[in-house]
């Protein structure tokens, strides 16, 4: 069932102004999102309180947005989806075959591997997953 998005983990924010994960944080809180950093080493990014894994997030989340290397967002994948997560963004170069081949025969599962989610969103309530 489609819903609208509003609150989104990103897994693997930056602190670094120049990295994706950064640039996709400050566009989509610009944008009205409640966005959720995940990054392990860092406390703070640009005055959000940032969580080590995604399971220590405190709010429910509506989407997972990826921009971690594929390796390691396949682990993180199999977590949430087993904790019964559904909704799973990967930002280009986020994405492999192992992962698709995980996620494919689940019909339940909605995700997105080819493009990006700063493309996908004008504001806050526009997204719909």
């Amino acid at each position: 069932m489609a819903k609208i998005i509003k609150n989104i983990a990103l897994i693997g924010a930056s602190a670094n102004k120049s990295k994706y994960g950064n640039i996709i944080l400050n566009d989509l809180l610009n944008k009205g999102y409640n966005v959720f950093p995940v990054h392990p080493a860092l406390e703070i990014i640009d005055g959000c309180k940032v969580s080590k894994t995604p399971e220590e997030i405190p709010e429910e989340v509506d989407l997972f947005v990826f921009v971690i290397p594929p390796d390691v967002g396949l682990e993180v994948t199999k977590r949430l989806y087993n904790k019964g997560y559904r909704k799973f963004w990967y930002q280009p170069g986020a994405e492999s075959n192992e992962i698709l081949e995980f996620l494919k025969n689940d019909t339940s599962v909605k995700f997105s591997t080819i493009s990006c989610i700063m493309v996908n969103t004008s504001e806050a309530g526009d997204l719909i997953f």
